[in-house]
């Protein structure tokens, strides 16, 4: 289906709600990180990666759900036009900020599969959400919904090389291969699994010999402007 401008512009228009609140969430996952890294000393985020699908890829995903192209139908259909990524240390850390994003007032949950402790049967693992926020705007308050995935490095560390791999095959993949991905993924959930417990010892070790302080008060520091 080929997109005349006024469409392109109305698309674009409604894709805008949808970059507001990946803001939204990125601005709550940045809080979030901060704070515990100024109580705790400690932050449970390595980085988050956000994305926007495009309007061609909406269309797309409508036509092979054999829906009408419409913003009403991308809107009701299709959950994951705004993406969030969430990359944490440690397994405990993903479910961590799993417990704060679901405890914030504003954020609706409407869809879970934990991935994590129900791997797909290619060894894929990560903790999914939709939740759907509000973004208040100039006339209107809108909710809108994102798809939020949790992970440890380990985990998006294979995800994005199987999903490289995948799609040299697209369907056709050797069973050779898929049995070597699903091996590698169970290598990755071991490691997760040692890499926790090295940090749980080293926590015995650093409890039992440091006295309790008050954390330092670390302000970030933002370069100035000319």
């Amino acid at each position: 289906m080929m997109m005349d401008k006024q469409m392109v512009m109305e698309w674009a228009k409604m894709l805008m709600s949808y970059k507001f609140a990946l803001d939204e969430i990125s601005t709550k996952l940045t809080i979030l990180n901060e704070e515990l890294q100024f109580i705790q000393n400690y932050n449970p985020i390595e980085h988050v990666k956000t994305r926007i699908k495009s309007p061609e890829g909406i269309v797309e995903k409508l036509q092979r759900k054999g829906l009408e192209v419409s913003k009403e139908n991308a809107a009701e259909h299709i959950r994951d036009i705004a993406g969030v990524r969430v990359i944490c240390s440690f397994t405990t850390d993903v479910y961590r900020v799993y417990d704060m994003i679901r405890s914030q007032g504003d954020v609706e949950v409407i869809e879970e599969k934990d991935y994590i402790k129900n791997p797909k049967p290619n060894g894929y693992q990560s903790l999914h959400m939709i939740i759907r926020i509000p973004i208040f705007l100039s006339d209107r308050t809108e909710h809108v919904t994102v798809e939020i995935q949790l992970r440890t490095i380990a985990m998006d560390f294979w995800a994005s090389l199987e999903h490289k791999i995948y799609y040299q095959f697209h369907d056709d993949m050797p069973a050779s291969i898929r049995e070597q991905l699903k091996a590698t993924a169970d290598m990755i959930g071991m490691l997760d699994q040692r890499m926790l417990g090295l940090k749980e010892e080293v926590n015995k070790f650093s409890n039992a010999s440091e006295p309790e302080q008050a954390p330092a008060l670390q302000m970030p520091m933002y370069p100035m402007t000319k």
